[in-house]
């Protein structure tokens, strides 16, 4: 039997407060490293096994650039994104795409309306249709796809456990975790997607957002290289006034949220946080993982107050402000 994260072994992470009153809690698991990767905090049981969703995105998109793909700029940062499907979006993967004589055709990820209400609003005016390069792992699938054309792999396929792409993948990212990988499933994208524990998501995290692109080590280079283009571009990695992109922006931090709950962020002196919400709740994510990092000393209080202020905490009653979801009790 698979040890995944279960209820007992969960602490209150956040909770949800309305006029004084609490009326949900959000309960999960937490690891804090310091700088210089030593575990400093934890928070439930980060030794239970999750599956990290988009966390994984970093990894995934490491291994696509070592396996060759030639990605620079908005084009890497947008390979490790969980985009909203605008328009700018959209042009970057495919010009991804069409750089290495590839299609949209080419794309396993499923068709999808962008997740940005207004490009959505834009494309039912004007008769759109859902589509594969609007989809949020588009720039992940056009990254593995150019991995594939460089290295001589086929591009049918590309998704399978067994194909010589995710056989890479795999094992980059055991490399990176120190962590076999304990079972493989399905992503809601079609993409493989490894389960382990958050200790090792927070050390392959850690090592990638640590990583320097002057390293004498070419996983370390692609790392800090990829880290430095979303910081440079943190439109890409979600889109305009989300999360991740507030973030960024915000704080300097490298984050990535994933599906059900999860949460990986490295703030700029390295301190990394893994954590996963055992109901999948994404909506205090954020602000967890960085008052985490505030008591580790990777941010400083005012940073994680202003964004706090920026991000969409706020509970309402009636038109006016009458409560806010905020940290738990369990950190």
């Amino acid at each position: 039997m698979l040890e995944t994260l279960t209820v007992q072994d969960s602490v209150e992470l956040a909770v949800v407060e309305r006029s004084g009153f609490v009326e949900s809690r959000h309960a999960g698991a937490a690891i804090v490293l310091s700088s210089d990767g030593d575990i400093v905090a934890r928070h439930g049981n980060p030794d239970a096994l999750i599956l990290p969703r988009s966390s994984l995105k970093p990894l995934q998109a490491v291994a696509c650039i070592t396996a060759g793909a030639v990605l620079e700029g908005e084009q890497l940062a947008i390979s490790t994104a969980s985009h909203v499907g605008t328009d700018r979006h959209a042009s970057v993967v495919r010009d991804i795409l069409t750089e290495g004589g590839l299609t949209e055709d080419d794309l396993a990820c499923p068709a999808s309306w962008p997740t940005d209400s207004a490009t959505r609003d834009d494309l039912v005016r004007e008769h759109g249709e859902p589509t594969r390069v609007r989809m949020n792992c588009s720039g992940k699938h056009a990254a593995m796809l150019r991995a594939c054309v460089a290295t001589g792999w086929p591009t049918a396929g590309y998704l399978d456990p067994s194909h010589p792409l995710q056989v890479h993948i795999r094992d980059v990212v055991e490399r990176l975790t120190g962590e076999k990988v304990a079972h493989t499933a399905i992503d809601g994208c079609g993409a493989p997607v490894h389960a382990m524990t958050l200790t090792a998501l927070a050390r392959g995290i850690h090592r990638i957002g640590t990583a320097s692109d002057r390293s004498p080590f070419a996983l370390h280079r692609v790392a800090g290289s990829l880290v430095r283009a979303v910081r440079e571009s943190p439109w890409t990695i979600e889109g305009p006034g989300r999360p991740d992109t507030i973030a960024i922006e915000k704080l300097g931090v490298f984050t990535k949220h994933g599906a059900e709950g999860v949460m990986v962020m490295v703030a700029p002196n390295g301190t990394t946080v893994a954590l996963k919400m055992l109901d999948g709740a994404t909506r205090a994510s954020t602000i967890v993982a960085a008052t985490l990092l505030e008591r580790a000393g990777g941010l400083s209080s005012a940073e994680v107050a202003m964004l706090a202020e920026a991000l969409p905490l706020t509970v309402s009653g009636g038109g006016s402000i009458v409560g806010a979801i905020r940290p738990g009790a369990g950190i």
